[in-house]
């Protein structure tokens, strides 16, 4: 009767995650969110009687676009297959259409496109997000490039679908066994923002469940840690973990250490800080970034123990492939093993760093094709 009871209870977890995910990011004729479709909203401009083959993939970051025309390869395994891809950078095109126009030119265009971004869509298809620099519209954008359907994704749910075919020479192990049992995955990394989202294995197909684990309350754990968040608190009464773990939050440790050591703050972007550390040419630099590496240890742990994530640790976003030498001699793996009589649980978790690349475009072509009836 007791294992009845747990596999019940199994069931509803699974059902209430799938369900989530469907309810985050994400917009399309197979989402559990409203549709989006050519009947709801005015017929793009631009749609020729013949679509091009494929459809499109876009992965939507602070920093860069990353685009790429895409079809299902037949390959359960490796289920995309990359046609064309490109790289913009946002700062150089006025909005997102901007750039899925320049991409397809002046060629046929596809019936469909998924677009990977961080934060929530409304009923309208209009997104949520503090970390584009563009408002996003998924019937602004049919009707701006000229697509007949435009389905919107998670960031993170995205990457979570394509961790499982990371290519292995992309792959940099922190800590734990090479492999582990088949389990609830985790996928966790720092850009613009900290996106996270979880892999779980069902009966049914895999899930992923989206998370805003970034807008949660950052902990510190150390003095230093602690008149950091004292100094930030000044300023404003939540503290979010991308404050810290983030881009933008690798420059608030840095001015925070800055003010509390007071001296002036002569670096002013993510790169320069992390180039001034690695080449031991700025003291408050190199704490800022052996800071940061510290606070991600934490996190990653505890994230590892809330979301029972015993099928591995995936670290991606945008900032770690720059700093992976230094994340590996850094306290990350201490500060993620430090969690008292669950250390031990932890050393059974790999924890890997991936090269983001094309992973948030393969992934949300992954998520698209898994909507799909089959």
């Amino acid at each position: 009767m007791q294992q009845r009871k747990i596999h019940e209870a199994v069931d509803i977890v699974v059902n209430t995650a799938s369900y989530s995910a469907q309810r985050r990011v994400t917009h399309g004729p197979h989402s559990a969110g409203a549709r989006v479709t050519a009947a709801s909203h005015p017929a793009p401009t631009h749609v020729l009687s013949t679509a091009a083959p494929g459809f499109l993939a876009a992965d939507v970051g602070g920093t860069h676009v990353r685009v790429a025309r895409v079809e299902a390869s037949g390959d359960a395994a490796h289920p995309v297959r990359v046609l064309d891809y490109r790289k913009y950078r946002n700062a150089d095109h006025p909005g997102l259409g901007a750039i899925l126009s320049d991409f397809l030119g002046d060629g046929m265009r596809p019936a469909h496109c998924v677009v990977a971004t961080a934060g929530y869509a409304r009923e309208d298809g209009t997104v949520i997000t503090a970390n584009v620099p563009w408002p996003l519209s998924a019937r602004q954008l049919e009707t701006e490039v000229g697509v007949q359907h435009v389905h919107i994704v998670n960031d993170f749910e995205a990457v979570a679908h394509a961790a499982a075919q990371v290519d292995a020479s992309g792959v940099l192990q922190l800590c734990g066994p090479d492999s582990a049992p088949i389990g609830p995955t985790l996928v966790v990394g720092p850009g613009t923002g900290l996106g996270a989202a979880l892999w779980i294995p069902t009966a049914h197909g895999p899930v992923v469940l989206a998370t805003e684990a970034g807008q949660a309350s950052l902990a510190a754990s150390d003095e230093l840690e602690m008149a950091i968040l004292r100094h930030m608190l000044r300023a404003r009464s939540h503290v979010s973990v991308e404050h810290a773990l983030s881009g933008p939050g690798l420059i608030n440790l840095y001015t925070a250490l800055c003010a509390l050591e007071d001296h002036p703050a002569v670096l002013g972007t993510p790169d320069a800080v992390t180039a001034a550390a690695i080449a031991g040419t700025d003291a408050l630099a190199r704490r800022a970034l052996d800071v940061f590496c510290g606070l991600l240890g934490s996190t990653v742990g505890d994230m590892a123990l809330l979301y029972g994530a015993h099928g591995g640790v995936y670290l991606a976003g945008g900032i770690l492939p720059k700093i992976r030498d230094y994340l590996r001699a850094s306290t990350f793996v201490a500060r993620y093993l430090n969690k008292g009589p669950m250390s031990e649980a932890l050393q059974r978790i790999p924890v890997k760093v991936v090269e983001h690349g094309q992973l948030g475009v393969i992934g949300a072509a992954s998520w698209y094709l898994g909507q799909q009836p089959r």
